[in-house]
């Protein structure tokens, strides 16, 4: 049967094609793996798109700390939506790395030598960012000075929390000044004051609307990285039970004890003082 003209592929235009503008040659020949294993192609995927999908939380959360900063809270909002939505896709790669056996997985972890995704730059500035400031970890990039240099950067800024207490006091409420100058190098620790500002928050959403959604769209971040976290436990518990990780952490222990780290402390204990 004769092809007819309109289903026929266009000749390419001037311009980017899709293959130069995703730069596909680079995306998609950065799989090397250093064994002859089939699921090892599988193992680096998962991993970097991880990264990416990582890449792209950080690029929407870092605008929304500057949306909360210029009172742009409709702007945040739908940027916090969409990390919410990019999180889903984190959770369910996990569901995908879990069909790797301990023995497919015993098969190739020889040659991961000691790299670990603990060693994740880019994870650790989304806690940072979240709020969960830890100096120590840069003691996992020791010898990569750019890494140790972003880091250093990211531990002394304000997180998306920090942001949004300064929002409250702006709104008038009160808020202790140490949570709002201090050494945000430092981890955030809970205050009754800030808690007792968000139950009034909590106890009059319509008169607060915009702060209401704010603190529930907060919560959210928080329950989609616990999910995460949780689903790496059960992967990595799953796959390789209670050995050590390549890293050197205690494995499926350490994961346990960091599932414990809540971001948004008050926002949780605020719930309960309703």
């Amino acid at each position: 049967m004769e092809t007819r003209q309109a289903d026929r592929p266009a000749p390419p235009a001037s311009g980017p094609t899709y293959s130069s503008y995703l730069k596909l040659d680079a995306v998609l020949n950065a799989q090397a793996p250093l064994s002859d294993t089939h699921d090892e192609l599988l193992f680096i995927v998962i991993h970097q798109a991880s990264e990416l999908w990582i890449k792209l939380c950080l690029h929407e959360l870092s605008a929304a700390r500057a949306a909360v900063i210029d009172d742009r809270l409709g702007a945040a909002f739908k940027m916090m939506a969409r990390v919410a939505r990019i999180q889903q896709q984190l959770i369910q790669s996990w569901e995908v790395l879990a069909t790797i056996t301990p023995a497919d997985y015993s098969a190739m972890r020889g040659r991961l030598g000691g790299s670990s995704g603990f060693q994740s730059v880019q994870y650790r500035l989304l806690e940072y960012m979240l709020g969960n400031k830890n100096a120590a970890m840069l003691n996992a990039h020791v010898g990569d000075a750019p890494a140790q240099a972003q880091l250093t950067a990211a531990l002394g800024k304000t997180s998306l929390y920090d942001e949004a207490l300064r929002l409250l006091a702006r709104r008038g409420f009160t808020i202790p000044t140490d949570r709002l100058e201090r050494d945000f190098t430092l981890p955030y620790v809970a205050s009754d004051g800030v808690e007792a500002a968000w139950k009034q928050v909590y106890e009059a959403p319509d008169r607060w609307w915009e702060l209401y959604e704010l603190a529930e769209k907060l919560v959210d971040l928080e329950y989609r990285v616990q999910l995460w976290r949780f689903g790496h436990l059960k992967t990595i518990e799953r796959i390789i039970g209670f050995k050590r990780g390549t890293g050197g952490t205690a494995g499926v222990p350490y994961l346990a004890k960091v599932i414990d780290d809540v971001f948004f402390p008050e926002l949780l204990s605020v719930r309960v003082a309703l």
